[in-house]
C-alpha cells in the first residue's frame, strides 16, 4: 500500500478577498479560491498532476517532494 504524506502549501489572501495557494517546492503551481479550503484543495490536485507527469516523462521529483509517496 502507498500513503501520500501532505503537501506543504503555502496560502495568501488577496485585496479583492481571494485565496491564492501555492506549493513553493512547484513553482508555478498555484490555485485561487474563493475561500482558503477550496484554494488549498484544487493547488493540491494540481500539484499531484504535475508530479505525475514529472514521473511519466522521467524528470526530476524535487527531493523535498520525493518523499511525499511511501511504499
Amino acid at each position: 500500500m502507498v500513503s501520500i504524506k501532505p503537501i506543504r502549501v503555502e496560502v495568501e489572501t488577496e485585496e479583492d478577498g481571494r485565496f491564492l495557494a501555492s506549493v513553493p517546492e512547484l513553482p508555478g503551481v498555484m490555485a485561487y479560491g474563493d475561500d482558503e479550503e477550496t484554494a488549498v484543495r484544487k493547488v493540491k490536485a494540481i500539484a499531484l498532476q504535475v508530479l505525475a507527469d514529472m514521473i511519466e516523462s522521467g524528470e526530476e521529483v524535487p527531493d523535498s517532494l520525493s518523499s511525499l509517496f511511501v511504499a
